[in-house]
């Protein structure tokens, strides 16, 4: 049973000042809130930072009200969200109080002249030095004016005015405190000291004991304190933008000018499409279907007759069917040869460390260090890959006196090939991690089974059949899942590989190249957020079906 000791009276003091600052906060994010909608505070932010902001400053007005209340009663959990509160507030005005100093960009700005400097911070090191010294030949007679420790200090205080002076280091201090004395720079720099007090009056040990607080009270709390950097940075850099991709679908922003509400209108752009019947394969869509709203995509052939596909947004579907075909081609070759390759390297013959840190080597390369390289490869002049398929059919014809025909491949500039030249280079790059996750699954497969498939009679591929492959059943469901959502969202090799990106006749733009397009060079911001979401719309489909057919497998639910 816990006992509690009593109250001193400086810990009375500090809660009951902790109360009011939790009454006074309470009453001013309510007015922040209410101010904000009738012009008064930020007049010109957009709607979707009003609604942020509103939702932040009522979310905070309503945890400050209970935590006073809290407090007042000794409750432990009014100092669980008084610490809570003002945390998040705490890091709201440090980084307003940086933004407005400009820290960042001065940030940038000394990576200019850093290294200027660099002779400087090697006097801050001598006087590390000679205090280190002093700690292996110590004086007789220790004074500040003669001790190795002393100099030491006023060697490195030295050395590192000298750099500040060189780097231009105090005049970026002098504008950094220029900023913050201007009023949102004061109320940024207030709140960092006020919010910083109350933390600390909240965090005291004494405090910790008047409300009665445990000790898992106090281990969640220090739990999420550690969980806080990542935790905000998901909310800030992926949860935030999300949230805000999706309400600009429903925009027609442009990162520029205020968006404005359409609705669906940009989903109703990108499916809106038309089928007509075609009497004649090559009769002309403008007699079928209105040329001014919707572009031919393709035509399906049945005989003398044929349907047209055509759609309001050309460039989506075309986009869509090559990501769809890069899926269909890049997935197998990037999941089938791994599955081979690491029953292979998962026997005891010698060297098998070595090749699969091989075969792993491309999985960890830099993306536009391969593209780069593949693109020299596929040069139809100089590669060495048309130089070897030229050596291939002059031996084939000399040595039975053929006459084959040198096809000299135009691999990136044909739109017959430039998608394959893609699918290869993906597959090449994704096969070794796929192998590694195939060979970690086998090994924890039991021996035994192989053991008693052996005394039974079975052959190889009866036991890769029978054993290998269902026991394998999560690791395969895994591996095609994650390459299945890495196909989807190819970009980088055909951007690098790709002279347009887009490739000859758009053989080789796909959703994601697509989006960047639309979102960053004709900047349809609220167009390419719709554009993202269909594409996790397809995405999660596809992952939904491999889930549901996996679980059909009595192997993944064990």
């Amino acid at each position: 049973m816990t006992t509690h000791l009593p109250t001193d009276p400086r810990t009375e003091y500090l809660l009951r000042i902790s109360i009011v600052w939790r009454g006074l906060f309470t009453l001013l994010s309510a007015a922040g809130a209410i101010f904000l909608w009738t012009g008064t505070l930020l007049p010109d932010s957009p709607l979707w930072q009003k609604i942020i902001i509103t939702v932040t400053l009522v979310a905070a007005s309503i945890l400050s009200g209970i935590g006073a209340v809290q407090i007042s009663r000794r409750n432990h959990s009014g100092r669980m969200i008084s610490l809570v509160v003002d945390y998040l507030a705490f890091v709201i005005c440090v980084v307003a109080a940086l933004t407005i100093g400009e820290v960042f960009i001065g940030i940038d700005a000394l990576a200019e002249t850093f290294t200027s400097g660099l002779p400087y911070l090697g006097i801050v090191a001598l006087g590390y030095f000679l205090g280190v010294l002093d700690e292996y030949f110590p004086q007789k007679q220790q004074n500040s004016e003669t001790s190795l420790k002393a100099a030491s200090r006023w060697v490195m205080l030295g050395g590192f005015a000298l750099f500040l002076l060189q780097v231009g280091a105090i005049n970026g201090i002098l504008y950094f405190l220029g900023k913050l004395a201007q009023p949102a720079g004061i109320v940024s720099v207030a709140g960092v000291i006020i919010f910083g007090l109350s933390l600390w009056a909240m965090g005291r040990a004494a405090t910790a004991q008047a409300l009665h607080v445990k000790t898992n009270h106090e281990q969640i709390l220090n739990g999420w304190l550690f969980l806080s950097p990542n935790l905000l940075g998901f909310l800030i850099f992926f949860a935030g933008p999300l949230v805000l991709s999706f309400y600009f679908s429903f925009t027609d922003s442009d990162a520029f000018n205020t968006p404005n509400w359409v609705g669906f209108a940009n989903y109703a752009k990108i499916l809106n499409v038309r089928f007509a019947l075609l009497t004649s394969p090559d009769q002309l869509a403008r007699d079928v279907v209105n040329i001014k709203v919707y572009d031919e995509v393709g035509r399906f052939i049945f005989g003398t007759r044929g349907i047209l596909f055509a759609a309001a947004d050309k460039f989506f579907w075309l986009a869509l069917r090559n990501t769809l075909t890069f899926v269909l081609f890049a997935v197998p070759l990037s999941v089938i040869p791994a599955l081979i390759l690491s029953n292979v390297l998962n026997s005891k013959l010698p060297g098998m460390k070595f090749y699969r840190a091989i075969y792993f080597m491309p999985s960890i390369a830099a993306v536009v260090g391969i593209s780069l390289v593949w693109q020299w490869l596929y040069n139809a002049t100089v590669g060495y890959i048309n130089y070897f398929i030229t050596l291939g059919i002059d031996f084939w014809n000399n040595l039975f006196n053929l006459a084959i025909v040198d096809p000299k491949i135009q691999w990136v500039s044909d739109e017959k090939t430039a998608l394959l030249a893609v699918v290869l280079i993906a597959a090449w790059q994704t096969m070794g991690f796929n192998t590694v996750l195939f060979l970690a699954g086998l090994q924890n497969i039991p021996g035994e089974l192989y053991e008693a498939a052996t005394v039974d009679g079975a052959g190889a591929w009866d036991k890769f059949w029978s054993i290998t492959l269902p026991m394998l059943a999560p690791t395969t469901f895994y591996v095609v899942s994650t390459t299945t959502i890495q196909a989807m969202q190819v970009f980088e090799q055909v951007f690098i590989l790709m002279n347009p990106a887009e490739g000859p006749n758009n053989s080789t733009i796909t959703l994601v190249l697509y989006l960047y397009r639309s979102g960053f060079q004709n900047f349809q911001q609220g167009y390419a957020s719709a554009i993202a979401w269909v594409l996790f719309i397809v995405i999660f489909g596809l992952t939904l079906i491999q889930f549901q057919r996996q679980r059909k497998s009595s192997i993944y639910e064990s």
